[in-house]
């Protein structure tokens, strides 16, 4: 069983940064490409940015620049950390985790409960 445990939303005004945090169960988190999704209220889910098992990393380009996204091995955690944040990246986050062919077509069989960000003017 995967579990998919993230911490680090809120709220934070415009040019604020945040890191989000998500914990992946130990047995499966050396074969899991991991990523971060996002939906805003009324809007479809958007991929946030990816790092495979091997470590590259893909990111959308709304976020380019601004997030990282990185993992400890370590502590079986990855992280996506946002800078100069605007209004429009406020957004229910998501962390998914999955082999690299369901990240890709965006249908990852593991996901965490979601943490909010919002982003004040």
């Amino acid at each position: 069983q995967v579990r998919l445990v993230e911490s680090g939303g809120g709220s934070v005004q415009a040019g604020g940064s945040l890191r989000l945090s998500c914990a992946v169960s130990p047995t499966a988190y050396n074969w899991l490409s991991m990523a971060w999704f996002r939906q805003a209220p009324g809007k479809g889910r958007d991929r946030v940015a990816i790092i495979w098992s091997g470590g590259g990393t893909v990111y959308a380009d709304s976020v380019k620049g601004r997030f990282t996204i990185s993992q400890d091995n370590a502590k079986n955690t990855v992280y996506l950390q946002m800078n100069s944040l605007t209004p429009e990246d406020t957004a229910m986050y998501y962390c998914a985790a999955d082999s690299c062919v369901y990240i890709v077509a965006g249908s990852s069989r593991y996901w965490g409960q979601g943490t909010q960000v919002t982003v004040s003017s």
